[in-house]
């Protein structure tokens, strides 16, 4: 009786990380079909999207699949907020502490305006993760969307 309820949490667990991943893409589905009324002016090759949109979405798509959806074990202690329907003008996401998602985040990734740049920082830069975590956006910011390697 017990082996059944452990193996229904964990398919459970499945579950809600299977709800969550869909949710998450979901959301940049919706963020990506909203942010596509921008005017001319703001957006690159006519795409409706402002280049720092079109970066940070394939930037926060690679993080989610590569350090969350994968499990992995470096990101298991963070969560992905995310901030891509920024009305400033400038995409990003942000790794809060996963047991307190309404703390200050440890890490901010984010683009600006016309500009396909993106930036890295927080407190995560300065810890061991800080290499791999610039490597990991520099990669998948220039097109490369491989998850690379571990720390």
């Amino acid at each position: 009786m017990h082996h059944a309820s452990s193996h229904r949490s964990s398919r459970e667990s499945g579950l809600g990380r299977g709800i969550l991943t869909a949710t998450f893409l979901c959301g940049v589905a919706l963020l990506s079909a909203c942010q596509s009324n921008n005017r001319q002016s703001e957006t690159s090759a006519g795409s409706g999207k402002s280049a720092a949109l079109q970066s940070m979405e394939r930037v926060a798509i690679a993080a989610h699949r590569c350090w969350f959806a994968s499990q992995d074990p470096a990101f298991r202690p963070y969560r992905m907020a995310n901030e891509l329907n920024s009305f400033t003008g400038r995409p990003r996401f942000l790794l809060v502490p996963a047991k307190d998602f309404e703390a200050r985040p440890l890490l901010v990734v984010q683009a600006e305006g016309n500009s396909s740049a993106v930036e890295v920082f927080g407190p995560l830069m300065n810890e061991a993760i800080g290499r791999r975590i610039s490597s990991d956006v520099a990669r998948w910011a220039s097109g490369n969307n491989s998850c690379g390697g571990a720390a």
